[in-house]
């Protein structure tokens, strides 16, 4: 798995367990859903999750036909969060330099291009 594939891996994970974290109770096709990928998908990373016993799911009857599960964060998995969380959120500081340089830039290339210079405020 090349170091990109393994950042998009990190990032869907978080994202799973930050959501599980607050609406346990969510079916996977809402679940897929908020996060925009398939079920089949989802379900994949579901039981990468379990495998690392960062997550487990419960059963609980809904009624006399019906089973639903609950996703339920391991006392490891809210660790293993914290963790993902301050990479996240590491990664996305580093963009925002990134993507702030560029905005910098470009706005100097207007300018020096005799066009008339963007404000900070109209973006």
């Amino acid at each position: 798995m090349t170091s990109r594939q393994a950042k998009i891996q990190e990032d869907t994970y978080f994202r799973i367990m930050r959501i599980l974290q607050e609406n346990p109770d969510l079916t996977q096709r809402e679940l897929a859903e908020k996060l925009g990928v398939s079920v089949g998908g989802l379900n994949y990373c579901l039981k990468a999750l379990m495998e690392k016993g960062w997550i487990k799911v419960q059963s609980f009857s809904q009624s006399k036909n019906k089973f639903g599960y609950v996703y339920i964060l391991t006392p490891r998995g809210i660790v293993e969060k914290a963790a993902l969380t301050s990479r996240f959120l590491k990664r996305k500081m580093e963009e925002y330099e990134l993507l702030k340089s560029e905005i910098e830039s470009l706005r100097a290339e207007v300018a020096d291009g005799g066009l008339k210079a963007i404000r900070k405020e109209e973006i």
